[in-house]
This record gives structure tokens, C-alpha cells and sequence, in this order.
């Protein structure tokens, strides 16, 4: 008898390295791209880790904390805050976006993704922490 498999909505195999690979791509090209515009190196590590107040969320539940989490850890406001600092010349909306952007992609390569509402160990990009370890 074949042996079913369920589906948990996360990649995992070569498509999860991919993703932990754009991730750590991406880290490198925004801090690449900070150091090219001049950004200033004590900014950069004052905010780099601030997209993690989100967990606070955590607190209201899993699905408020899953949805807080995702809002700063998703790219699209940060490209929008980008090009939009692009747009209108404003070097610190470019310098916010990339900072953003490393940590996003910083989480990425680690295997911190996106949450599902199930819970913090629930991502994108596989399980987490001890839910990584069970089956």
C-alpha cells in the first residue's frame, strides 16, 4: 500500500534551500547597496532588528501574531518605501527600505519565513525551533 503524505503548506527539499538562497542573496545585495549610497554603518545597526517588534503580536494570539509578523516581514512595504524614496529623492526612505530588506533577507536565509496562523514554529519555509524536530 503507498504510503500518503500530507501536505503543510511549506516548501521543503531544494525548493526550501532556494528560498533560504534568495534570502541570503538578498541580505547581501541590500547591505551591498547600503554601503554603495554612503548609509551610515550605526543606523544600520540601531534598526536592523526593529521589524522584530512584530512578535509582540504574539501576544494578542497566533493569528494576530502571524498577521503583525508578516506585515513586517513580507517585501512589499519595504520595496514601496523604496521606491517611493527613490522617486521623491529621499535618501532615508532608501536607506529604511534597504536596512528592511537585509532583515528580511538575513531571516530568510536562516529559515525564519512567513507565519502561518497555526504559530510561531508554523512557516512558510518549513518548521521551526522544536516543531522543527518533530514529524
Amino acid at each position: 500500500m503507498k504510503e500518503r503524505t500530507t501536505y503543510s503548506g511549506a516548501a521543503d527539499g531544494g525548493v526550501r534551500d532556494l528560498l533560504r538562497t534568495e534570502g541570503l542573496s538578498l541580505l547581501a545585495v541590500a547591505v551591498a547597496l547600503y554601503g554603495h549610497i554612503g548609509g551610515d554603518w550605526r543606523v544600520f545597526a540601531l534598526l536592523f532588528l526593529v521589524p522584530d517588534v512584530s512578535f509582540a503580536g504574539y501576544l494578542a494570539g497566533p493569528r494576530v501574531g502571524a498577521l503583525s509578523y508578516n506585515v513586517m516581514h513580507a517585501m512589499i512595504a519595504p520595496l514601496v518605501l523604496g521606491a517611493a524614496g527613490m522617486a521623491f529623492g529621499s535618501r532615508t526612505g532608501v536607506s529604511l527600505s534597504l536596512i528592511w530588506l537585509a532583515h528580511i533577507g538575513f531571516d530568510r536565509a536562516l529559515g525564519y519565513g512567513l507565519k502561518h496562523a497555526k504559530g510561531f514554529g508554523f512557516t512558510h519555509l518549513g518548521r521551526i525551533g522544536k516543531l522543527a524536530t518533530e514529524s
